[in-house]
């Protein structure tokens, strides 16, 4: 119980399930944090190497994500260890045992997130019946495949350009991540003008200054190949995507990925956080005192919860589009406006946006209500 009691604040987290299964290697956790918007939506993380920590902090982001972007759903996160690679029927019992086992948590709604997709949710889906990010077959809007967190983060980016002096047009654009967040971001802002000078993923960094050709690069990643098949550029360490010159930087991979120790490192004019929680509090603070401007990761990547909650409702892929692109500049804006206005850090900002919508709403409710009970949200 150390890590509820560590995380836990005025805002959650509701509850904590831990799930264990060792006859077919299930090991997993899921992270209520705040339902006093509604039930909560949040992916399922699928890595070897999550953690309890991870969950609780990702969990604690989809709250102030959903809050930020003005949805009726509260924050949640699962995470479940394992080999996103792993064979597909493996994967499948997996995470059908896994949603079966949540059957009766209510409060929670799954999503795809790292290592898993619309696939896996329809999987899920097929369980319990709770499940956003589905195939097209099966009424869904698939995620990964419309690029509707990348089509967010490219309205963020077109939004905070005003605040950092320099046009879209010839930008350099290096993204950290070169996964279904990556790519899409990169392809959207292409279509803008951008240029993509590096990307990586979990072999390598593939650098060329002269830009790469994007769909060349979503063709090998779809193929299920690495950046470093890619045949003309630099090809560089995984962690040297920090230290290539760029006016843009996007992070779309795992969190804490800019820290303390490596800050320093990058050269860039704006951060636009693809993934959550990728840079820490403190590298934040230190790159707004050099005069770089981050878009804090609730803020920019939320067209994905976007998209899945406006599927959860019905909506077309078209309506959730045009309302992601106008949420996503009118918050960016809004948190850039007040950071500058009040000289305090985008993440300040868009904090006190966030917590502000949820804490109105928890004075609407009785903590009682907060309860397990089917129906009770």
């Amino acid at each position: 119980m150390q890590d509820v009691f560590t995380y836990a604040d005025e805002l959650g987290p509701l509850k904590v399930i831990h799930v264990y299964e060792p006859s077919v290697s299930l090991k997993a956790v899921l992270v209520v944090d705040n339902v006093a918007m509604g039930p909560a939506i949040g992916g399922l993380r699928m890595a070897p190497d999550v953690s309890t920590e991870e969950c609780f902090r990702l969990a604690r982001a989809m709250t102030l994500k959903n809050a930020a972007a003005g949805l009726p759903h509260g924050g949640a996160k699962s995470v479940l260890y394992g080999d996103p690679k792993m064979s597909r029927p493996d994967k499948e019992k997996l995470i059908r045992a896994f949603a079966s086992s949540l059957r009766s948590t209510h409060e929670y709604i799954f999503g795809p997130d790292m290592g898993t997709d619309e696939g896996c949710m329809a999987w899920v889906k097929d369980e319990i019946g709770r499940s956003v990010g589905l195939p097209r077959e099966i009424g869904g809007i698939p995620l990964d495949e419309v690029g509707a967190t990348g089509w967010g983060i490219s309205h963020a980016v077109d939004v905070a350009l005003p605040f950092c002096n320099f046009q879209l047009s010839g930008a350099r654009v290096v993204v950290q991540g070169f996964g279904s967040v990556g790519k899409n971001a990169a392809r959207f802002l292409a279509r803008k003008g951008a240029h993509l000078i590096a990307a990586n993923d979990s072999q390598g960094t593939i650098h060329n200054p002269q830009g790469l050709d994007i769909e060349r690069l979503i063709g090998l990643k779809n193929a299920g190949k690495s950046v470093m098949d890619y045949s003309e550029g630099m090809k560089l360490a995984r962690d040297a995507v920090i230290d290539i010159e760029c006016d843009i930087w996007i992070p779309a991979a795992r969190p804490d990925v800019i820290h303390e120790d490596n800050v320093h490192r990058l050269k860039t004019k704006l951060v636009v956080e693809g993934a959550n929680i990728p840079l820490t509090y403190s590298a934040e603070e230190s790159l707004h005192k050099r005069g770089v401007l981050c878009v804090p990761d609730f803020i920019a990547n939320a067209g994905g919860v976007i998209c899945g909650a406006l599927e959860y409702q019905g909506a077309s892929q078209t309506a959730a589009f045009q309302i992601i692109e106008e949420k996503l500049r009118y918050n960016t804006r809004l948190v850039l406006e007040e950071s500058a206005s009040k000289k305090i850090l985008p993440r300040q900002a868009a904090l006190q946006l966030a917590v502000g919508r949820i804490k109105k709403a928890m004075s609407y409710r009785r903590w009682s209500l907060f309860s397990s009970a089917p129906g009770s949200i």
